[in-house]
């Protein structure tokens, strides 16, 4: 039988298929609820005699044996994750929450000749993409700030255990099953050691492993090719704490171009913090953002952050619950777009694979004017300013729902992605507990390449075709 490809995803296991984990424990896997960018994911029990249920506690993701990212995520629950550790953390800290799923379980299985690994893990909510999308692309700042601050303690405890995630980002994070007030960050594919047994990696530019991660978000050190490092994580945070409480960042417009959005990330670390401040919209001050990234700048590579401080810098005064409502402004252009680079190229929702814009967003923020014409006369002249948009050289359709699709994060198939796996660049160390043998081969497979279309998207628009503030 041909070999499939070691990146594509792999063909799904049949309803009903049972598991059985490197401790002899079973599991039966259900119908796919979703899929990342290797891997399916399937509901899954411990009842092997019933058909799994839709409201089951437990997921299995699953990928090819020969994948990487699947083995990198298994690598740092192993080495950094034991359900014992995050105990004593969480009692030491006085902590109800941590926010790092929990492993049930893993292994290798086979099926019509083709080989697989899992891995069990508890089953989640919704992701703060989706809840993104549907509320118009940003979010509230008091929920802003205290989505920060809780990741903060989740990246606490991974430096403390000598790994960074190095993917933070909105589809990363999902909510709770039963408790959409916890918050967990998902999928440890890009997982790494900083540091192993307290001797920290140096300071080296790599350029041919450069552009590591998401590109809108990943840190300057990732662009030069250097290995990650907590003040990556950290400034890779603040990315996504300004796009979430602004709607967008001033690269979106040339996230085809990594060198280009490395570029624009050094003027904005470089000119802070007007830089940063000047990008703030209606009711969303960006002054805590600043801090912490003008924080970030003062860090050496091999620091360790200050986590009480950081946490203080995004403080509100008060312990603010998750709210995700539509913020107020939401439709409002942003105070300045100082730095916001010119459009570049033909960039059309064709071309990025997404759906098709629907009239959605328009109408929120037409809610938040004052108009006193008729309804129904401003919807035909933006809907005939839409049709002229549409036509322009630069390939762009106004983004109507859109503002919340369009501009997102890259498309992603399937009704349901409970997570989401990235390309693996080189793990450096062996992992014993996992199979120095799969690691090498691992190794071997992974090479330098351009960057993958799944790590780009698009904007959002205004009229004239220009990236556009919400």
């Amino acid at each position: 039988m041909t070999a499939p490809k070691k990146r594509g995803l792999p063909k799904p296991l049949p309803d009903g298929f049972i598991l059985t984990d490197t401790v002899k424990k079973k599991w039966r896997l259900g119908k796919v609820l979703g899929q990342g960018g290797f891997g399916l994911i399937y509901y899954a029990s411990q009842d092997i005699g019933s058909s799994v249920s839709t409201d089951t506690e437990f997921v299995v993701k699953v990928e090819y044996l020969e994948n990487g990212p699947l083995f990198s995520e298994l690598s740092f629950y192993m080495r950094a994750a034991k359900p014992e550790t995050m105990q004593k953390w969480m009692k030491n800290k006085k902590l109800d929450h941590l926010g790092i799923p929990k492993y049930w379980g893993s292994g290798q299985a086979e099926y019509n000749g083709l080989r697989y690994r899992f891995m069990v893990m508890e089953r989640l909510g919704t992701d703060l993409q989706k809840i993104s999308e549907r509320i118009g692309g940003r979010f509230k700042k008091t929920t802003v700030l205290r989505v920060g601050q809780l990741l903060i303690g989740i990246l606490e405890y991974m430096h403390e255990n000598e790994y960074v995630h190095a993917d933070i980002k909105a589809s990363n994070l999902m909510l709770g099953h039963r408790n959409p007030q916890d918050l967990y960050l998902v999928d440890y594919g890009l997982a790494r050691r900083y540091s192993v047994d307290g001797v920290q990696k140096e300071y080296k530019e790599m350029p041919r492993k450069g552009h590591n991660g998401t590109i809108e978000y990943t840190s300057l050190d990732a662009h030069r090719g250097v290995a990650p490092s907590r003040r990556g994580d950290i400034q890779i945070l603040g990315f996504c704490l300004l796009h979430w409480l602004c709607g967008s960042l001033p690269w979106d417009s040339d996230l085809k171009n990594a060198v280009k959005v490395m570029e624009a990330k050094d003027r904005l670390m470089d000119k802070l913090p007007e830089s940063v401040q000047q990008l703030s919209v209606s009711g969303a001050s960006t002054a805590e953002v600043a801090s912490l990234l003008m924080y970030v700048k003062s860090l050496n590579f091999q620091e360790k952050p200050d986590y009480q401080r950081l946490r203080q810098m995004l403080s509100t005064g008060a312990k603010e619950k998750l709210d995700f409502t539509v913020p107020r402004g939401v439709g409002e252009k942003s105070m300045s777009k100082a730095l916001e680079p010119p459009n570049r190229g033909k960039r059309t929702a064709k071309g990025r694979g997404l759906p098709k814009p629907k009239p959605v967003a328009k109408e929120v923020a037409e809610e938040e004017e004052d108009d006193d014409e008729e309804e129904e006369e401003e919807r035909g002249r933006e809907e005939k300013k839409l049709k002229q948009a549409s036509s322009n050289r630069r390939g762009q359709t106004l983004p109507q729902k859109s503002e919340r699709v369009q501009r997102t994060l890259r498309s992603r198939a399937g009704a349901l992605k409970y997570y989401k796996e990235e390309d693996s660049s080189d793990d450096d160390e062996e992992d014993d507990e996992v199979g120095e043998e799969e690691e090498e081969e691992k190794e071997e497979n992974v090479k330098s390449k351009p960057i993958d279309a799944r790590y780009l998207r698009g904007p959002p628009k205004g009229k004239r075709g220009r990236p556009k503030m919400v």
